[in-house]
């Protein structure tokens, strides 16, 4: 079991979701999956869209960080969305991870801890 703020964690998702949406091509399928792993509850959220090369991903959590930044003028955004999360992971005592490669899309996860 565990204990977590479910308004937060609402809020942490619809990030990811937003983020998802966002950068996939309009009919693209976006995949929600959840699973235990060891003593951690995973949530992910999978896209198949443009996807982000490697030298971005450390910076990906942080404040007002941006892979390309005339594309997220364009399409709205405050930079924030992904930080937020990061910061409601850790405020559950969990993290957050990211896998992508360039026109392959990219699957966030949350990772919550199970007590």
């Amino acid at each position: 079991s565990f204990r977590f703020d479910s308004r937060l964690i609402a809020q942490a998702m619809v990030n990811l979701l937003d983020n998802a949406i966002i950068y996939s091509n309009e009919k693209s399928d976006i995949q929600i999956s959840a699973s235990l792993k060891g003593k951690e509850l995973q949530i992910a959220v999978q896209d198949h869209g443009i996807g982000i090369p490697k030298e971005h991903l450390s910076r990906l959590f942080e404040r007002f960080y941006r892979v390309d930044k005339a594309r997220s003028r364009e399409l709205g955004g405050t930079g924030l969305g992904l930080a937020i999360v990061k910061h409601i992971a850790h405020a559950h005592g969990g993290r957050v991870s990211v896998e992508s490669a360039p026109g392959k899309g990219s699957t966030f996860s949350f990772h919550l801890p199970i007590h």
